[in-house]
């Protein structure tokens, strides 16, 4: 019964999101389709005029969606997970309402949006792309479950920093801007002279694009790609957040 319960809950909290993340302007989930498509057009169009040839591959659009698709999956993920106790909070007053709800109706939704989205995206390059692609699909499935499990324990993480420290938002939006360049989602990390190279891959997100473009690009399994350390990042972020959740949930609703 607390199960049903909080799974109704969950759905009730997604369908609210659902119409006031994109059912207040004209369109709604179309924007959500056209926002990646013309960031990979813009960058296709800017780098073909300037290269003869992608980094990997031949066709430009595949290469820079194979970055940008999953970089901008994490980086919605994080911020609508880590804004979803201010986002729910009136909803919150009631009893059968609780953060957990909040935060899954955030992660579910935001997650089966971005996954549609690069289906079409993706399955639109490939098959009009002029090389013949022979994607895997475990690879990708791989790259996918990474950046949703990075998105979503940094997102939960900072649902409690946004809160017990506003400054950090702040901090956290700034610290945030390097990284499209610095997540190689415009290179292949294997190209980063040394002594840089290593260094690279500290970054997880590094470990996310290798793993998308391993399932896109035969051939391609850079040594250092590590889908455990993702991993391991993403679930001691989400540990630390479940836990300071629990323990101050209440008190952060109530400053809200």
């Amino acid at each position: 019964m607390t199960a049903l319960v909080a799974g109704r809950a969950t759905l009730a909290l997604i369908l609210r999101e659902m119409s006031t993340s994109y059912g207040r302007t004209p369109g709604g989930y179309l924007w959500a389709v056209a926002e990646p498509v013309a960031a990979v057009a813009l960058l296709t169009v800017v780098f073909a005029l300037a290269f003869d040839h992608p980094p990997i591959g031949r066709d430009f659009a595949l290469f820079y969606a194979s970055g940008y698709l999953p970089f901008a999956y994490y980086s919605d993920l994080v911020q609508k997970i880590g804004v979803a106790l201010r986002f729910s909070r009136p909803l919150m007053a009631y009893p059968k309402v609780s953060w957990w709800d909040a935060l899954m109706a955030r992660f579910l939704l935001n997650s089966l949006t971005n996954l549609v989205v690069i289906g079409l995206v993706l399955g639109a390059i490939v098959a009009l792309s002029r090389t013949p692609l022979r994607p895997d699909a475990g690879a990708l499935a791989a790259g996918l479950g990474l950046a949703a499990a990075l998105g979503a324990g940094l997102g939960v993480l900072n649902a409690f920093l946004f809160e017990a420290f506003p400054i950090w938002e702040r901090a956290w939006a700034i610290l945030n801007r390097p990284l499209f360049i610095l997540s190689g989602v415009l290179f292949l990390p294997d190209a980063v002279p040394r002594p840089y190279d290593d260094w690279i891959w500290l970054n997880p997100l590094v470990h996310v694009i290798a793993q998308m473009r391993a399932g896109l690009y035969s051939g391609y399994a850079p040594d250092a790609l590590s889908p455990g350390y993702v991993l391991g990042i993403a679930a001691l972020s989400l540990l630390m957040g479940l836990l300071l959740l629990r323990r101050h949930a209440r008190q952060l609703l109530d400053r809200i």
